[in-house]
């Protein structure tokens, strides 16, 4: 358990490094003078470089041992870390983040797959795997209120140099702590496969994000057009390796394949959170820091339920628990449908409550599940496999549900007649623009115009839910259909291999 807990270590920084960069963005903007575009990739780069490189360090742990490869990347991520915080022009800043990315591209699949080799049995690995995705879960939610704090009493550069005391931990203990395993005839790195991976990867990432804020343009499409065509001659080139960077043989199994469609359905419906804040910053008039703590009990209380999940599956199936808690999200989704343009808190926490108690489940099995139906030898693979899955999805989540709510707001807004031009269009084109041109209408022009756009707002909020409702519909007849065979925890053969695994028993 100590070595978990060292383990644990790098999930929550990589949470916690994620959710504080966006309350840190405008005050170190302000400080270096970074312009639009470089704010930009000082926010993206980090993610381009995890998306793009989780499948080759999932291979590369593979080959040359996942422990080396989580200690080389606790200590650049130190590094980088520190030169980050030392920044002194946007540059700078965004040199460091792209190492931070890459350090940290190491650290998820890594830890991963570590788990699987220090708890080979299905009921150990499941708690295990439950732990660290509520570390992960957990660090997500308190970023920002520990990025609040710090940004009120240090400035922004405390923010990057959070994670350096939570690497040396990990340098200090983990040689000592975990233990080692590679593949013992890795054979060659294919390169071409690993360049293949990131033009496949990074301009559909690339595209997705510029989609969700400038909407549909010629550049986003082709971007994602080039990531798509890569990404079919990355897999012909895989089918024809004796070695090949991703072993496709791993998607042969119904229970890995199934589960990683629904991660990635999970990460997509996540995009209706960015209308949740959204709601809550405009409508309700709530600072980010209020709205994080208003949310925080609802995010605590998915910790509660992944830590609960693999007691559950002790007594029922895995499928039964996860399609339970896709029903629970169905019915949270559907109560944020039936919010008004009033402001009013108690339907949007209880449909965010029931959303998070369903997430558990998924949260808490999902990652088991995939890592239980690949061979050992493969688990770095598998893990990145699967991370890319959660990336992938919540990209196209904040993408299409992002057009989907901002056409929905554009539709609905109504500006007066008396108007400006040049106001009228910011005001018709997002809330933010709508009450920046109100605070210089007059007090009944003002209070139309808001009304309106908070009608907007809601509606967007409401038409994304909807979406995301039938999609945790569909997720849950998905998980009856193609889970139903994995047997549930508490049927492992006590007697002859309690602490055992076999593969083969979860791959259909």
């Amino acid at each position: 358990m100590i070595g978990l807990a060292v383990l644990a270590l790098p999930t929550i920084l990589v949470a916690l490094d994620r959710s504080v960069l966006y309350l840190a963005l405008p005050h170190l903007s302000a400080d270096l003078g970074a312009n639009a575009v470089e704010q930009l990739w000082i926010s993206d780069i980090h993610d381009f470089m995890i998306a793009g490189l989780l499948v080759t360090m999932g291979h590369l742990g593979d080959r040359i041992g996942r422990k080396r490869l989580l200690l080389i990347g606790a200590a650049a991520f130190a590094v980088a870390s520190v030169l980050a915080a030392s920044a002194t022009s946007p540059e700078m800043l965004i040199a460091a983040r792209t190492l931070v990315g890459i350090a940290g591209s190491t650290l998820m699949p890594s830890t991963m797959a570590l788990i699987r080799t220090m708890f080979p049995g299905r009921r150990q690995h499941t708690m295990a795997v439950a732990v660290w995705m509520g570390c992960f879960t957990g660090g997500s939610a308190l970023g920002p209120v520990v990025g609040g704090a710090l940004l009120e009493s240090f400035g922004w550069s405390s923010v990057f140099l959070l994670g350096v005391p939570i690497m040396v931990l990990l340098l200090i203990f983990g040689p000592k702590l975990l233990p080692e395993h590679r593949i013992s005839s890795p054979g060659r790195l294919d390169l071409p496969s690993v360049a293949l991976s990131l033009v496949a990867i990074l301009p559909i990432v690339y595209g997705l994000k510029q989609l969700s804020r400038e909407g549909i343009a010629a550049t986003q499409i082709l971007a994602i057009l080039l990531g798509v065509l890569s990404g079919v001659l990355f897999v012909r080139r895989q089918r024809r390796l004796a070695g090949p960077l991703l072993d496709l043989r791993l998607f042969r199994s119904r229970t890995f394949s199934s589960t990683l469609v629904l991660t990635t359905l999970i990460g997509f419906v996540a995009g209706t959170q960015l209308f949740v804040y959204l709601y809550l910053q405009t409508v309700a008039g709530l600072s980010a820091v209020s709205t994080a703590l208003l949310l925080l009990p609802a995010t605590l209380t998915t910790v509660v339920v992944i830590q609960l999940t693999p007691l559950l599956v002790r007594r029922v199936r895995p499928a039964h628990a996860i399609a339970a808690g896709f029903v629970l999200q169905l019915a949270g989704y559907l109560t944020l449908t039936q919010l008004d343009g009033t402001g009013d808190l108690s339907l949007l926490v209880t449909g965010t409550l029931l959303v998070s108690i369903g997430v558990g489940p998924i949260a808490g099995l999902g990652a088991a599940l995939i890592m239980q139906s690949a061979p050992p030898e493969r688990a770095g693979s598998a893990a990145s496999v699967n991370e890319t899955a959660g990336e992938f999805g919540l990209a196209m989540g904040v993408a299409l549900l992002g057009v989907v709510g901002t056409a929905v707001y554009q539709s609905q807004v109504e500006v007066g007649q008396g108007v400006p031009a040049d106001a009228a269009a910011s005001a018709g084109e997002s809330v933010a623009g709508a009450m920046a041109v109100a605070g210089e209408l007059p007090a009944g022009e003002s209070a139309d115009l808001l009304h309106s756009a908070f009608q907007a707002t809601t509606a967007s909020l409401q038409g994304t839910a909807a979406i995301s409702a039938a999609i945790t519909l569909a997720a849950a007849v998905l998980t009856m259909f193609t889970l139903r065979h994995v047997p549930r925890t508490g049927r492992e053969n006590s007697a002859k291999n309690t602490d055992q695994t076999e593969p083969v028993a979860l791959v259909r």
